[in-house]
Parts: C-alpha cells; structure tokens; sequence
C-alpha cells in the first residue's frame, strides 16, 4: 500500500492568520488545509494517508521515512516554508508533489520539485496516480479545463484533530465574475463560477457535524455570491439543517460589495446562520476603484458615501462587516490615507486588512505594469509587506510612510482607535437570531487571559471603558467584545511587528551604505588600513547583533534574509578592498 503525506507549509504572521488571538482561545491554527484535504477524499483506497500541517505541528524525519511520497499545497505567501518542505525532502530521499496557486503562477522559479500539478486537479491526478505507479510520472501535469465541481468529494476532515483548529472550512464555489486587474482568482479559476450542488453541500455539513464540530464555519469562496442564483438556490437548504439541530454552526464568508443590493439574499445569508462578511472595499477612491477595473464598488449614479452605504446595510440586516484595502493604486493621492482612516473608522469596521499593492504574476495588473517598465523584485505579497514590487504613481517613499501611518493609527499601540470603530460597529450591526455562540470553558479562559493581558497593558484604558460600554449598552455582545478586544491584541502585534521588521531593514541599508561610503572614501589600500576596515566590520557586526537579538523571537523570522544579505555584502566589500593592499605591497 503507497504512503502519501500531505503537508501544508506554514503561514508567516498576517493580519488573516490571527496567531496571536489564537493563543487566547489555546487554537494552533485558523483553519485546517481544506485543499489538501479535499485531494485526500480524490486518493484511492489502496493509499495509506497522511496529514501535516506545518501551522499545527512540524515534519518529523519519521513522517518521510514512512512516506513514499510527499503532496504539497500551497499559496504565495507560504513560499519560503514551501523552499524548506521540498529541501527537506530532498535531503531525506523523497519525491515532492507540488500543486496550488503558487505552483500554478510561479513553478518556473521554484527548485527541488519532482512533479507539478497545476490549476485544479480533479481530472489529473488520477492520471498522475497511475503514472507514478508505474514510474512514468510527468514533471509537469496541467489541467486541461475547469473542472466539474458537482464530482468534487467530501474533504478527508477526519486527518486532522479538529481541537487544533479555531473554525473549519468548506468550499461551495469557485470563481468570480469580477475581473479586477491586480486579483488573480480569474485567472486561477475563471470568470464563470462553478458551484457544488446543495445536496454535496449538505454532505460536508453533515461530515463536520458528525466528527463533533460545533462553533466558526468558513465558507472559502472567492465571492459566495458570485452566482448569485445558485446562492439563493443553496441557502435555504442550509437554513433548514441548521434549524433541525439547533444552528450549531456560525457560517462566515467573502463576497462582493453588490451583495448590499440583494436583500433577498442578504435576508436567506442571515437565516442560513452568517453573521459576518468579508468585502473587498479597496478604496474609497472612485478613481483609483475605475482604473484597476473595480467598477462594482462605485455608483453609476456617483452616489456620495455608495460604500459607506453599502456597508450599514450589511451591518443592519444582522452581519458584521470585515473589509480588505489597498494603498497604492494608480488613481490615489497623498489624500488617500486619510481617506482609508476616516472610512474604516465611520464605518465601524473592527477587522480593517490593510496592504500595500502587490502586483501578482498572471494579473492584468502585471502585465500592465511590466508593459509599463513600472515591475521591480518579486514580494511574497503578504498583507503586511512594507515593500514594493512595482514603482507607484506617487512617491515611493510617500506611499510608504503613509501606509504605515494608516496601520499605526487604525491599530495604536492603546487601541483607542480600534475600540471607538468597535462600538461603531455595534451601534449599527442587528444581532442575529439565529446564531448563538455558547460560552464554553475556552471562551472562559480567553476571557481570563484578555483581561490579564490587555487590562494591565497601554491598551488599559480604552479597553476597560469599550468593555464597560458594551455591557452598559449592547449586553448581549459582552462575548462578542471580549471576542474583538483579543482580535485587536492580535492586529496591533502584527502591526508593531512588521514595522519593527521594516524598521530594521532600513537600518541595515543605512548602515550598509555608511559602510560603502567610509571603504570609498579610503586613500590606500595598505596592509594598515585592511586591517582598520576590518575592526569596523567587526564594530558593524557587533552593533546590528546588538539589535538583532533585541529583537522579540517572534520578529526575527522576517529579518533573516534581509540581515544573511548584509552580511554577504560587507564581507563582499572588504574581500574587494583586501587584494588592492596585496598589489600594492
């Protein structure tokens, strides 16, 4: 019987991931790989199978000697732990497999890989199956076409322990009819989107339901209402089997802004049990939303504050808004960070994901810019990179210490600012009839430990006063506040922490270019003077060491590259400046 380990490599700290917040509630990860797991439920029976992730556990060296092969999946931003999973399989003698969004866009650049499944993989790995059976497997297999997703299986939920995991996730549809220029769903999975049929929806509900799952329910899609139809279609069968048992799951998911038009399927979303939404806002710039193709989120009929409006419909027909924003599209001006401020803040949006552009390979806005000569270095394109991989309209330099002014604003250091959009949030949002989250000893516990940790910390005041107003003014969401006050420990840490990191970087370049301009301005090249230069690289070294270990263990991670680089670097400069004193000896 083959031995295939699936492994999801692990995600650097995001906004997204909320690792700081799951440490209150003793969760290792937001949610389990559903890719992985959905490909497990396409493996023949004759497989013995296999599950690692990377955010819950590490790769042990006995996981690859019981493997006969390693199965990967991963998205851009879980590259660099990717770089380390196919490195230690290599070292170990095992064949690596590797397939998702990042393989798809960039496998070109990536080494170490024995075979590629690109895009969906419902109609090639069976083939890919047969083929490494029979030793004639492919480098590279593509999918020939979209697939069916109504043949998609159930996903293998029972290979993980879903006590690790703070909610589960299921996958109604892919695609989205929206074609902005810098996303690249479209390209991945199509304008058209294919959806799974209620019955297969209901199974997956019923397969978590079985295996003991009760509370967060993530729907992944792309844009949940992007057939709005099937959507429709879908929703009052899932209201009807969480009626039959009690409504034992909150069901959350991403759609578009349009979906505050629709009443009729805002009115079946709450019945179903959502009770929150993540919108794609971008800006509140029409400008800059037209130019990177974005149109669904303005007004044909320029209606002022469309998005605010958009937004306290949402909230007021009983589900919480969390938005994701861009700085940087062509079309923005210097106004447009306090542009994105003052909309998140009367908007009452407590989860604000702000990033700085990225251009994706495979977007229209790639191809734009490369067009444009405007590309520079590839980024990992996580939701807090302080790095740019095009050149903006505006002033580089600008753009970014106005986005981290935005950041350290939307989530001071005190929270003051995150609590105020909090209570806004409250004032306007409908409490849902339907969905109650009971409060277990876990919820106890992360209550416990908020109180210990926030009360007692700069964030003191403005926490003990949003607490204190929420059980004074909306006393059915005291659960809910504590729930958003461990969200906002978790923002303002990610934050601070990749501002440390950036901060860094931009130490290190200073010093780097000190050190270049003392070995330029040197006269000779004697014996004396190398011997100088190298006292002042050991002073260089020991000073940024000094800052390095100053740093928290938990910012590190995101400076090793840049300070391996620095190092290279100087030592690179003196071994240039060294020989010049031999010639002249």
């Amino acid at each position: 019987m083959p031995n295939a380990l699936l492994v999801y490599p692990e995600f650097p700290p995001s906004y997204w991931g909320g690792k700081f917040a799951l440490e209150f509630v003793g969760k290792k990860a937001g949610f389990p790989a559903l890719g992985l797991l959905t490909i497990a439920g396409m493996f023949p029976s004759r497989y013995d199978l296999r599950v690692v992730d990377l955010n819950v556990t590490t790769m042990k060296d006995s996981d690859l000697e019981w493997a006969d092969v390693v199965f990967t999946s991963t998205m851009i931003v879980q590259r660099d732990s990717l770089d380390s999973v196919v490195e230690q399989c290599n070292r170990a003698g095992v064949p690596v497999v590797a397939g998702g969004p990042h393989p798809t866009t960039y496998h070109e650049e990536i080494q170490g890989v024995d075979h590629f499944l690109l895009d969906e993989v419902e109609e090639i790995l069976p083939q890919f199956l047969r083929d490494l059976e029979t030793g004639t497997a492919k480098a590279i297999y593509r999918a020939p076409e979209k697939p069916d997703v109504t043949r998609t299986p159930v996903p293998r939920f029972d290979l993980v322990d879903m006590k690790d995991y703070y909610s589960m996730c299921l996958q109604f549809s892919r695609g989205c009819p929206f074609d902005c220029e810098f996303c690249d769903i479209t390209k991945l999975f199509g304008r058209v989107p294919r959806t799974k049929t209620p019955q297969q929806m209901l199974g997956e509900l019923d397969s978590i339901y079985e295996l003991g799952w009760r509370g967060n329910v993530f729907l992944v899609d792309d844009n949940f209402i992007g057939n709005k139809r099937e959507a429709l279609e879908l929703l009052p069968f899932v209201a009807e089997w969480q009626r039959d048992r009690g409504y034992p799951f909150a069901l959350f998911t991403e759609a578009s802004v349009n979906l505050a038009r629709n009443d009729e399927l805002m009115g079946a979303m709450i019945e179903a049990g959502f009770d929150w939404v993540f919108l794609g806002i971008e800006t509140p710039n029409p400008e800059a939303l037209i130019k990177t193709k974005k149109a669904q989120n303005t007004s044909k009929k320029k209606e002022e504050d469309y998005l605010l409006s958009a937004v306290r419909k949402i909230q007021q027909k009983g589900m919480e808004v969390s938005g994701g924003f861009i700085l940087g599209l062509d079309g923005d001006d210097e106004g447009v960070f306090d542009a994105q401020i003052d909309f998140i803040q009367e908007a009452g949006i407590p989860m604000a994901m702000v990033g700085l552009l990225t251009a994706l390979k495979g977007t229209d806005l790639y191809d734009r810019l490369k067009r444009e000569d405007r590309l520079l270095e590839e980024t990992t394109g996580t939701s807090v990179n302080v790095v740019l991989n095009y050149k903006p309209e505006m002033e580089a330099q600008t753009l970014i210490e106005g986005y981290r002014r935005v950041l350290t604003t939307i989530y001071d250091p005190t929270l003051e600012n995150y609590f105020r959009r909090c209570l806004n949030m409250m004032e306007h949002v409908k409490p849902s009839p339907y969905v109650s989250k009971p409060v277990g000893m876990n919820e106890v516990r992360a209550i416990g430990k908020s109180l210990r940790r926030q009360l007692f910390s700069r964030q003191g005041p403005a926490y003990l006063k949003f607490i204190a107003k929420v059980a004074r003014d909306h006393p059915r969401m005291l659960t809910k506040a504590f729930h958003l006050a461990v969200m906002g420990y978790h923002f303002e840490k990610v934050t601070s922490q990749q501002i440390a990191i950036h901060d860094f970087k931009e130490f290190l370049a200073a010093e780097l270019e000190s050190f270049e301009a003392a070995v330029s301005h040197s006269v000779r090249a004697g014996a004396r003077e190398v011997e100088e230069l190298r006292g002042q690289m050991q002073e260089l070294f020991s000073r940024v060491h000094a800052r390095y270990e100053a740093m928290h263990d938990d910012i590190r991670y995101g400076v090793e590259d840049a300070l391996e680089s620095f190092r290279s670097a100087v030592n690179a400069r003196v071994d240039q400046f060294a020989p010049q004193a031999v010639a002249g000896a």
